[in-house]
């Protein structure tokens, strides 16, 4: 994508930053009434959207902020530099940043996407810390991957209008660069994997990934997901106890890797998402348009 210029991501940290334009302005993804989803064309958006995470991550829920995050208000790492950021924003609620600026649409929701390319010029997926993708990788050598992470949306957004917004806007982007399997780790409250048995052991034996697409967690932070036996689990219940984020993931076609990680910063349990375009469930595709063009702006 066209280079934007140095985008800074953190105290003392920028990287480029690339925009999926035309000419000057960046293509809109998508919209919804007041409501547009697209990339962040700006160190401003980049910033509203870790003030969002932080505010959902650390606020909302039990991650432990360092002195220098907590001091800022953001959630912020090195990886914010070489993602793209998928940002929805509110057009009818506008917010000034600074005295006499010009008021901007307020970023209710986003999420962060890396392309392997990208992360291949630069330290891999940020995923890599949790799960071994390389195997993967090279037995899929053929295709595209693209990292999905920090996923979050404003609490009164939180419904299937800003939800499907967000989507349209990851299929627009999958298909503007030709993606091919989607990956990303997806997170349940909670860092105690037995109170989490019921739902990790429904996930271990009725969705985890099919030999050729399985994913391993690393080693050292493994933690086995078969807890209950298959027959004992209560299907239904379980998956009404799954977060949405990982219930939708389900109905779109995804695998479940091999093993959970403990995220202690977090305070969550992480299991990995693997996402074949070519295993997206068919009544999704026809949803969005094979083109993307339901909420086209």
């Amino acid at each position: 994508m066209p280079g934007a210029g140095p985008v800074p991501i953190g105290p003392g940290r920028s990287a480029p930053h690339r925009l999926k334009t035309f000419g000057r302005q960046v293509v809109p993804l998508g919209r919804i009434g007041s409501l547009e989803v697209r990339l962040a064309r700006s160190a401003r958006e980049i910033r509203k959207a870790q003030e969002l995470r932080y505010h959902v991550f650390y606020e909302e829920m039990s991650a432990l902020a360092d002195a220098e995050t907590q001091a800022l208000r953001r959630d912020f790492d090195p990886f914010d530099a070489i993602c793209d950021h998928l940002l929805v924003v509110d057009h009818d609620h506008l917010e000034r940043v600074k005295p006499f600026a010009r008021k901007k649409p307020q970023v209710v929701g986003t999420y962060r996407l890396l392309r392997q390319e990208v992360a291949n010029l630069y330290d891999g997926f940020y995923t890599t810390g949790e799960y071994d993708l390389q195997p993967l990788i090279d037995a899929h050598s053929d295709l595209r991957f693209l990292e999905l992470g920090r996923s979050c949306v404003l609490k009164p957004y939180r419904n299937k209008r800003t939800v499907e917004l967000l989507w349209h806007g990851i299929w627009s982007y999958v298909l503007l660069n030709r993606i091919d399997v989607m990956i990303g780790c997806a997170s349940m409250e909670g860092t105690d994997p037995d109170r989490l048995a019921p739902q990790l052991s429904f996930l271990h034996h009725f969705a985890r990934a099919p030999e050729d697409w399985r994913v391993r967690a690393v080693d050292e932070r493994y933690v086995e997901m078969n807890r209950i036996p298959k027959e004992a689990v209560d299907q239904r219940q379980a998956l009404r106890d799954l977060p949405p984020l990982v219930k939708g993931y389900l109905r779109l076609g995804a695998h479940i890797g091999d093993g959970a990680v403990i995220d202690h910063q977090f305070g969550t349990t992480d299991v990995l998402i693997i996402l074949p375009v070519s295993a997206l469930n068919e009544r999704y595709v026809n949803y969005y348009g094979a083109d993307a063009s339901r909420y086209a702006s």
